[in-house]
Parts: structure tokens; C-alpha cells; sequence
């Protein structure tokens, strides 16, 4: 009897530890990791003087790896620059001009104040006085005349200093500046071809920040929450290998089960994408299929 007992609990022990274990091999969830392609192009047209991007290559942020044939709108700013000389030009002469009629009605309206007081005393006559007030008149009507003649100079400074800055900005654009810090994955020129404004020149991916996309079904929504912390595992030579991962995103609305990762009879099914990001150590590449496991799980 107290045999029969003890076989009974090893019975009911092992049946547990068996249902534990082979719930703890399974996976959350399965995915592949992706990395934000970024695909750069020309902002300029023209001959492209260097380029020095190979596949493969890490690129710092902002750092200088072409340009484009520079001399057209080299030429072209030249061209603009003697231009806006021309008009300052013409506008100083315009300038000297009021500055010597404004000269005139400050000494006239001196003349003036000084009359008012001597007409006070009668020590002058109101004729004048009314020559005096007369001149000022003249001398301001002459001031804006100048001004209106002034204008359109003013105008078309402005278009040439407008013209300047159009010219300015396509020549920074000629130079070709990496916008993210990333690895190379794809050249689409070589130095010294004709390239236009669009054309692609090479696309780039932050590889040290990856993201696996994988599923989970509508049961484990409650699970998985942003923020969290998660384990990765890829294949490895003898054994899985492991990494931190952190869930960054959950989508709020269900699709079908993507084929390229699994059975016929499982893309029919409901499930809800979520992105885990995870530092990359070199050996994570882009479309490599990994698993998910929730911390304490694996």
C-alpha cells in the first residue's frame, strides 16, 4: 500500500514537471529581424567628382564621401555677384543723393526756427519766413521723389540676394553628406558618372540597433507590453545564442500570419506584429530568423 502510494506521486510529480518542460521549450513568438533602410540620392545634377562608398563600409553621421561637379554654379554665383555689385552700386548713388537733399532741409529748417524767433522780435519780415517754409517743402518733395526712385533698385537687390542664396544652397547640396551613422548596403554609382537630382546613390542601415518583427497571437496581447524586456535567440554552431531585447512597438490591428515563417494551416490565422529592438554584436543579420521568450521563461 504505502508502495502503491509513492508511485502515485512520482506519478503525478513527473506528469507535472513533463507539462512544465514542454511548455518552457516553445517559443512566444518567431520572427525576422529588419533593419531601417535608408536609400540616398543625388540632390544635385552633374558630373560626380568623387565618391568614395564602398559596400560594406561604417559611415559616421554627416561625414563628407562625395560631391557632385561644381563649376556651373560656381560660375553662375560669380555671374550674380557682379550683378548685386552693379545694383549696390546704383543704389549708393540713389542714397548720396537724398543724404545731400536731407543736408539741405536740416540747414533750411535751422534757417527756419531761427526766423520764427527773429519774427517774434520783428527783427524779420514774414516774406521770409514763407521762402524758407516754401524751400523745405521743395527739398522734402525732392527726398521722396529720389525714394521712389530708389525702390525698384531696392527690389532688385533683393532678387539678386534672393537668386544668391537659391545658387548657395545647390552648391552645399553638390556636397554628398551621409545622414545617418550606419553600414553601407548597396553602391548604385561610381565616380565620374552623370548623376541627377533623385537618382540613387547608395542605401544605408543602422545594423548596430537591430529589430526582429515577430507575431504573437490575440491570448498573448496582455503579455507583451512596450517597454518590456524580452530574450532573443538565434541559431548558432552548438548551441542557441542569447540576446536582451526590448519591445518597442505592438500593432493595434491583426493580419494574417506572414508564409516566408510558417505551416499553410497557420497563415489563415489572426496575428498582432510587434517590433523587439536589440543591440547588435555582428552576428545579426538582416532577415535572420529568431525567437522570442519572455524573461524568466527561457
Amino acid at each position: 500500500m504505502k508502495i502503491n502510494y509513492i508511485l502515485l506521486i512520482f506519478s503525478i510529480t513527473y506528469v507535472i514537471v513533463t507539462s512544465c518542460s514542454t511548455s518552457n521549450d516553445k517559443a512566444d513568438a518567431y520572427g525576422n529581424f529588419e533593419a531601417t533602410e535608408v536609400l540616398i540620392s543625388a540632390e544635385s545634377t552633374g558630373k560626380l567628382v568623387s565618391f568614395s562608398v564602398e559596400e560594406g563600409d561604417v559611415l559616421p553621421q554627416d561625414v563628407l564621401v562625395g560631391y557632385i561637379d561644381t563649376i556651373p554654379l560656381s560660375i553662375k554665383r560669380e555671374e550674380l555677384m557682379v550683378a548685386r555689385e552693379m545694383v549696390v552700386s546704383k543704389s549708393r548713388s540713389i542714397l548720396s543723393q537724398i543724404d545731400v537733399l536731407k543736408a539741405k532741409l536740416s540747414t533750411a529748417q535751422l534757417q527756419q526756427q531761427r526766423l520764427e524767433r527773429m519774427l517774434k522780435d520783428n527783427a524779420a519780415t514774414l516774406q521770409q519766413k514763407e521762402a524758407v517754409d516754401g524751400e523745405i517743402e521743395v527739398y522734402k518733395k525732392q527726398i521722396r521723389g529720389v525714394e521712389i526712385q530708389n525702390a525698384p533698385v531696392v527690389n532688385e537687390l533683393k532678387s539678386v540676394d534672393v537668386q544668391l542664396k537659391l545658387v548657395e544652397d545647390q552648391l552645399s547640396k553638390c556636397e554628398i553628406r551621409n545622414p545617418i551613422a550606419g553600414t553601407v548596403l548597396t553602391t548604385y554609382v561610381e565616380p565620374y558618372e552623370i548623376t541627377a537630382y533623385g537618382k540613387p546613390l547608395y542605401k544605408i542601415a543602422d545594423l548596430k540597433n537591430m529589430i526582429l518583427r515577430a507575431y504573437i497571437n490575440e491570448t498573448q496581447l496582455a503579455s507583451f507590453v512596450i517597454g518590456q524586456e524580452v530574450t532573443v535567440k538565434i541559431d548558432s554552431e552548438n548551441q542557441m545564442k542569447s540576446f536582451k531585447g526590448v519591445i518597442r512597438w505592438v500593432a493595434s490591428e491583426a493580419e494574417f500570419t506572414p508564409k516566408i515563417i510558417q505551416t499553410k494551416e497557420e497563415r489563415t490565422a489572426l496575428v498582432y506584429a510587434i517590433k523587439v529592438e536589440v543591440v547588435n554584436d555582428g552576428s545579426i543579420k538582416i532577415g535572420m530568423p529568431a525567437e522570442v521568450w519572455m524573461t524568466g521563461k527561457e
